[in-house]
């Protein structure tokens, strides 16, 4: 997920996720910073894959894409073939690859990283399981089945990174990890327990498959020019009885608003629907 920084202005899964509570956030100026050249056949498989080809960075092994999406050379080489999950124009949307094995309990470890953060992986599972899915979490102290870690980064193209992670593996597994960062132009030096909650949450989102609400286009909550992160060509499949318009406050949404973000009744609707 990203927070805009507002200058004077987040396998084998099949993709990996951003959230937009504003997974980015805007800052007082430019981050100075050394890029790596995506190459041109990278950058086609991202496309084919449906994810946006703007901004891609890599990241050790893997591309970061839309903000908060980790790929890796295994989802790069995967082929797609189900269709995408939409709900309306600017709605809930998941990914080909969903959980699978249900009724099921993922493990969630956390290490490394501060007590406040510990706390806030145990309300983001708490804020899932008290929904009653067929999907449970439950914190563990090393080895989840989703493992929870850090990273230092700061802003970069006007937005920051505030957490990543992936997509469902085609075997029907969560993606595996989720990466916070540290750094304290994302958080502060002193984070709020509730807004690292609402990011866990949106991360986790992207675990179990969600793509962002505003897939159509990211500019609805990051702002800037209209931006389609594109559907692969693979179609879309509308959950009955979600609305036509925008959500502001969903919780899947590409970037952050800097505030605590949990399920809104529509959100509910798409995650009963699927688990």
């Amino acid at each position: 997920m990203k927070n805009k920084v507002l200058l004077t202005i987040g396998l084998s899964a099949v993709i990996a996720a951003s959230v937009l509570f504003s997974c980015n956030k805007n800052n007082s100026k430019p981050a100075k910073e050394t890029t790596v050249a995506v190459s041109a056949d990278v950058l086609k498989q991202i496309s084919d894959l449906g994810f946006s080809t703007d901004e891609v960075r890599k990241q050790g092994d893997n591309y970061l894409v839309e903000g908060d999406i980790l790929l890796t050379a295994a989802n790069l080489s995967e082929a797609s073939t189900s269709p995408n999950l939409r709900i309306a124009e600017n709605e809930q949307y998941r990914t080909t690859n969903l959980v699978k094995s249900l009724p099921r309990t993922i493990t969630v470890s956390i290490s490394n990283l501060p007590t406040v953060y510990a706390t806030a992986t145990s309300n983001a599972v708490a804020r899932y399981n008290a929904l009653n899915l067929t999907i449970k979490f439950q914190v563990v102290s090393s080895g989840g089945n989703i493992q929870i870690i850090g990273f230092n980064e700061g802003p970069s193209g006007g937005y920051i990174t505030l957490g990543s992670s992936g997509f469902p593996t085609s075997a029907g597994d969560p993606y595996n990890q989720i990466q916070m960062n540290t750094n304290a132009q994302a958080y502060g030096t002193n984070p709020d327990v509730n807004y690292l909650t609402s990011v866990l949450q949106h991360e986790i989102g992207h675990c179990i498959g969600f793509r962002h609400t505003d897939y159509m286009n990211r500019a609805f909550s990051c702002g800037g020019s209209r931006s389609n992160e594109g559907s692969a060509g693979i179609g879309a499949i509308n959950i009955p009885g979600t609305p036509t318009k925008a959500d502001a406050g969903s919780w899947m949404l590409a970037c952050s608003s800097g505030t605590d973000r949990t399920f809104n009744a529509n959100d509910k609707i798409a995650l009963n629907y699927l688990y």
